[in-house]
């Protein structure tokens, strides 16, 4: 895998690019930042980046001192620039999503194996220890057969910040609702529920005049059998914590941001951990670091450790393949059937 501290470079300094880094600073005893590109020399001294290279973006991804690749660039940009740091031999942390298309996705999962390089992604929310309870319970059978899933993702973003970044414009790009905001708690359900088969859907652009859609409504259907629905949107004023509620044949649970405010099972008790992170429901700012912190030691062991992250290429490319797949049933009007799971 290489060095038991790997030397890292970070692809892009903007929101989530920074929140990369002050978490690499907070795990210095872990992992060395040595390349950046994006933001000026004063950022990165802000950042306590004091040792790092200032490179482009191409320079990073294949700088003979970098053995792992942080990808925080806009989303149209996380496949490519993927694709491009594999072939450099490096492995690859992607920030959500792992691209914004599934041949992209497809390619980056065989490199990696074929390689043996590897690829994170980051699904912070997976690692949060009321997700984690839940999901235990879900897989062990504790709460029953799943027959229903929803998420709502009623959340609101102001001009500005379609303004700040043209790329959240950009259906093509990733800028969407659904692949840009909603994509955690979709990835969520999935992984609750188990692999999802056929969905339909319906998108709209109803708040701000651009090309991606700022609402979508999608309903699923899962291998399982059970069934599912999802509604995300940057439109709905002022903005409300994400909620994800599961109906099974014993009980229901629902999850508000990070916290169980549903519980109705006899016999099961509530899972009392809940994360600190905050809700990014009308400033995605005020999400903080915890999360990927979370995600990044455990990124971390892995490699020291020699064993996969807890959130690997195949997850990502498994969410990918479901975004993907309720866009194009937007699109065509069609019922769209999703690759079966590896």
């Amino acid at each position: 895998m290489g060095s038991a501290r790997p030397r890292v470079g970070i692809v892009g300094l903007g929101s989530i690019g920074r929140t990369h880094a002050r978490v690499l600073t907070q795990l210095s005893d872990q992992a060395d930042v040595v390349a950046v590109s994006g933001g000026s020399p004063a950022l990165l001294t802000e950042l306590g980046l004091h040792t790092a290279v200032h490179l482009s973006a191409d320079e990073v991804l294949t700088h003979p001192d970098v053995e792992l690749v942080a990808i925080t660039s806009p989303s149209g940009a996380h496949g490519p620039q993927a694709l491009t740091a594999l072939r450099a031999g490096k492995a690859v942390v992607v920030e959500k999503p792992l691209a914004v298309d599934t041949a992209t996705a497809e390619e980056i999962v065989r490199l990696g194996e074929q390689r043996g390089l590897m690829v994170a992604v980051i699904a912070q929310r997976r690692l949060e220890p009321q997700n984690a309870a839940v999901k235990q319970l879900l897989d062990s059978g504790a709460l029953g057969r799943p027959l229903l899933g929803e998420t709502f993702v009623h959340w609101y973003r102001d001009e500005a910040y379609y303004a700040h970044a043209d790329w959240r414009r950009s259906l093509a790009d990733g800028g969407g609702s659904l692949m840009n905001q909603g994509l955690h708690n979709l990835d969520l359900l999935q992984w609750f529920l188990g692999p999802v088969s056929t969905v339909t859907g319906q998108y709209a652009t109803l708040g701000s005049g651009m090309d991606a859609e700022d609402t979508t409504v999608a309903t699923l259907r899962f291998a399982s059998g059970a069934l599912g629905t999802a509604v995300t949107s940057t439109a709905t004023r002022p903005g409300d914590p994400a909620r994800l509620t599961i109906f099974t044949s014993t009980g229901v649970l629902e999850i508000t941001h990070t916290e169980i405010t549903r519980w109705e099972f006899d016999g099961v008790r509530r899972p009392e951990q809940v994360s600190a992170v905050a809700a990014g429901s009308s400033d995605p700012a005020a999400i903080g670091d915890a999360g990927h912190l979370d995600q990044w030691r455990d990124i971390l062991g892995a490699w020291r450790d020699g064993h996969d992250p807890t959130v690997t290429g195949h997850d990502g490319l498994r969410t990918v393949q479901l975004l993907c797949g309720i866009y194009e049933a937007c699109q065509t009007g069609h019922a769209v059937t999703l690759p079966e799971p590896r």
